[in-house]
């Protein structure tokens, strides 16, 4: 099979495109045809070697953690699913032609594999950071960075449970914020003002990894209200920053019952070719995406 592969960290050109055997499950794992795989920020900053400290691999290694496909094999202990049936889930190496999950779910009804690849890791992500800093119905939630993957679940399941949400991105992103149901204003100069112009900020998640932690911790008041998925220097100012994790089955769940009563829509940005990735780990790592990337093989 073919899957992507890098002997060494540093820019996206150290991905390669190589043949290999098709990876065997493990107990409590199963085995998909990939269909398509999800291009997540964490995917690059892996490449580049930032996440050694806390994830050490070996290299040289697969990448790639989010996929859709097809149930091909089924490991020992694996209960509720069956060869042939369509998922999508978390695993690891998933910018193959095939893949090993460690948590999946059944594609939702209606569904393209592209559209089901982009789901998993950033669901979870955003449940989990919403969870984290404890915004409750009635409140406001602050994104930074909002019409990303991540963002994009995080503005929808926010609104979806009673929560007011500004968001910042681009200035062409913002009717795409509006129809996600935020309140949505542009970064840059001035972006501080124009928050508080909008109203109280309860808590607030930065995703864009832009360098407004501390502009987080003042507009909330509370570090302990603030958390990040991109900036490794938040601990500077008090604040947590979420890695990968969680339960990502229980994730898979709630994002099933959102796409199934409409209140989750998740875009696909663009859609590449397996032997594109290095340009789609690019093209994420410029940012300035509107929902999701994915690779096909």
């Amino acid at each position: 099979m073919r899957k992507v592969s890098f002997a060494a960290f540093g820019a996206p050109e150290v991905l390669t495109l190589i043949t290999t055997d098709k990876p065997q499950p493990g107990s409590g794992q199963i085995r998909i045809v990939v269909k398509a795989a999800g291009v997540n920020p964490v995917d690059w900053r892996i490449r580049e070697g930032q996440r050694q400290a806390t994830h050490p691999i070996a290299l040289p290694s697969g990448i790639g953690q989010d996929a859709s496909g097809v149930v091909d094999e089924i490991g020992e202990g694996v209960e509720g699913v069956a060869v042939g049936d369509l998922v999508f889930g978390r695993g690891f190496e998933t910018y193959a032609e095939y893949a090993l999950l460690t948590s999946w779910a059944p594609i939702s009804d209606g569904l393209s594999f592209e559209e089901a690849a982009g789901y998993p890791s950033v669901v979870e992500t955003a449940l989990r950071a919403i969870h984290e800093v404890r915004v409750q119905p009635g409140e406001t939630l602050l994104i930074s960075g909002g019409s990303g993957g991540v963002g994009s679940a995080a503005v929808q399941i926010a609104r979806a449970r009673g929560i007011t949400v500004i968001a910042t991105a681009g200035s062409s992103n913002q009717d795409y914020l509006r129809d996600l149901g935020a309140v949505p204003t542009t970064y840059g100069d001035g972006w501080v003002n124009r928050v508080r112009q909008i109203g109280r900020v309860d808590a607030a998640i930065d995703i864009a990894g832009s360098g407004v932690i501390a502009d987080l911790v003042e507009l909330t008041g509370d570090a302990n209200k603030v958390v990040t998925i991109a900036d490794l220097a938040a601990p500077e100012h008090g604040v947590r920053f979420l890695g990968v994790g969680g339960d990502m089955f229980s994730a898979l769940a709630v994002a099933g019952d959102l796409i199934r009563d409409g209140r989750l829509v998740i875009p696909i940005d663009t859609v590449y070719p397996l032997a594109e990735a290095a340009a789609a780990q690019a093209d994420s790592q410029a940012g300035h995406t509107r929902g999701r990337r994915v690779l096909v093989p």
